[in-house]
């Protein structure tokens, strides 16, 4: 099992949403890098929802319920959507800023491509912001 983030702009479609609904089809993504990580996605990796904006924090986790599928808004078959559910709020956001502060994320892609709004989290990195999270 792989552990992931995704970045949203909580003002359009936030963890609460997510909470609130239970589950959703993420979609939007159009980066090139992004999309690649959502097709290595698998039903049942765990993830973490982050907030860009002025928030800059994960908030929360969810699980990825379906594999990648055409996006069925677009008209353009390289743009995938995956499902997922919330699975629960973190006790205490982790921060830009924390993040920032702690060596061991210095080659984090959070750290390292701001831009980026899907990525991979190592394992022992998944563990630590767990932590840092109260979890």
């Amino acid at each position: 099992m792989k552990h992931w983030l995704l970045k949203t702009e909580p003002g359009d479609y936030g963890y609460d949403d997510l909470e609130a609904e239970g589950s959703a089809r993420w979609d939007g993504v159009k980066n090139n890098q992004a999309l690649l990580f959502m097709r290595e996605m698998k039903k049942g990796d765990d993830g973490l929802i982050y907030h860009t904006g002025k928030e800059k924090q994960i908030v929360g986790r969810f699980c990825v319920t379906k594999e990648n599928y055409p996006d069925p808004d677009a008209d353009n078959e390289r743009f995938v959507v995956i499902d997922i559910k919330a699975t629960g709020k973190l006790a205490a956001p982790v921060t830009l800023a924390a993040v920032k502060s702690d060596s061991a994320f210095d080659e984090f892609l959070l750290v390292r491509n701001s831009r980026l709004s899907v990525m991979p989290v190592p394992a022992p990195l998944w563990k630590r912001l767990l932590k840092m999270g109260g979890c």
